[in-house]
């Protein structure tokens, strides 16, 4: 994800956006959301094998997937306004996206023969627990310039959303159910303006925002027995979840206008100042990527099955921990250790751009010349 940037000064009385000027600093609110919507994202993971046994927790569970990863998809369309098919963003989105996905990818299975002792396949179009928030990137961002051609981009993504979730002969070939349905978030973000941003972050809207998450939590509690939670995962088609046809395009409208909604709540209390956690947002992939090597190991060895987990104070627990451990993974020493598998260089892959050898030969010749 490009590193979101803090307006700056331009001539008195202009603001300029984030990331329209490429040496500003980084902005500390797309920073702590990002970071936020990351631990977020490892909570709900640490969910999974708890939430069928509490009501509450499985209620909580479908409000937190209803928004956190619209929330992060959004963000990183805004960040990807300016791609293009530059060689040199052409460069850093193969590095920063397409080299870690078959990395972790072959990594996620080979993990799990080392751990259980079974014979997980290494398949490459088949994304494996968490990798596909990386082939949909690589889609989404190959198809920016796309989406900032045609004149009504927005109504465009939906409606392709709505086409594929009537779709099931899709099939999970790169995961393209979960491509298509959470398209219009990366759509919309592409769309959003810096203001944008700031409307939200109003005090009203911040007050309007503590009703509507309650009423969401009760909705979210009532729901439980009544609706599959396989529906916030947008990989399935109606017909696959054993619903008729027509579903999937009224699931898909009804549930981005509920996951717009909390997301705005969700980011109208986000701090737009420096705080302990807003350096972590540069390394929210690292933590995404990292835990769940954790969270299966959890799941492998049977650690979520103690049945002291499976009350309140065990599931807060828990919660803490997934909540603390992502935090540990978006740190910058993890960063370090793990950068040449997240953001490798790869010089030898590529060749040098034209015009930056014509100026290396220029400074040369001027050095000689002097």
């Amino acid at each position: 994800m490009p590193s979101p940037r803090t307006p700056e000064s331009g001539r008195r009385g202009e603001r300029r956006a984030p990331a329209d000027r490429p040496g500003s600093r980084r902005d500390a609110f797309f920073d702590n959301a990002k970071y936020l919507a990351i631990v977020l994202v490892a909570m709900g993971h640490s969910w999974e094998p708890l939430k069928g046994d509490s009501r509450i927790l499985e209620g909580v569970y479908t409000v937190v997937y209803s928004f956190h990863m619209p929330a992060f998809i959004l963000i990183s369309g805004f960040f990807s306004r300016s791609f293009d098919m530059r060689p040199d963003r052409l460069k850093r989105l193969v590095t920063g996206v397409a080299v870690p996905y078959v990395l972790f990818e072959s990594a996620y299975p080979l993990f799990k023969n080392l751990v259980t002792g079974s014979h997980e396949e290494i398949s490459l179009l088949d994304p494996w627990y968490l990798t596909w928030f990386l082939v949909a990137l690589f889609v989404w961002r190959m198809t920016t310039p796309f989406w900032k051609l045609v004149r009504w981009p927005v109504p465009l993504a939906v409606g392709l959303a709505m086409l594929a979730s009537v779709t099931p002969s899709i099939g999970d070939d790169l995961d393209l159910q979960r491509v298509l349905q959470f398209l219009p978030y990366f759509v919309l973000g592409l769309c959003l303006k810096p203001e944008h941003f700031q409307l939200v972050r109003r005090r009203a809207v911040r007050i309007a925002s503590v009703p509507v998450f309650a009423a969401a939590l009760a909705v979210g509690w009532w729901a439980v027995p009544r609706m599959n939670t396989a529906w916030f995962y947008h990989r399935d088609s109606a017909q696959e979840l054993g619903a008729p046809w027509w579903c999937g395009p009224v699931m898909t409208l009804a549930m981005m206008g509920c996951s717009l909604v909390l997301t705005a709540c969700f980011f109208s209390w986000v701090p737009g100042r420096r705080t302990w956690f807003t350096a972590l947002g540069a390394g929210t992939l690292y933590g995404y990527l990292l835990h769940g090597f954790l969270v299966k190991f959890g799941d492998y060895r049977g650690w979520f099955e103690h049945p002291w987990l499976h009350h309140p104070l065990g599931e807060i627990l828990v919660t803490l921990v997934a909540a603390a451990v992502v935090t540990v993974l978006c740190t910058g020493p993890v960063q370090r250790v793990f950068r040449f598998a997240m953001e490798p260089k790869m010089d030898w892959a590529f060749k040098r751009d034209a015009a930056e050898l014509a100026r290396e030969r220029q400074q040369q010749r001027e050095k000689v010349g002097v």
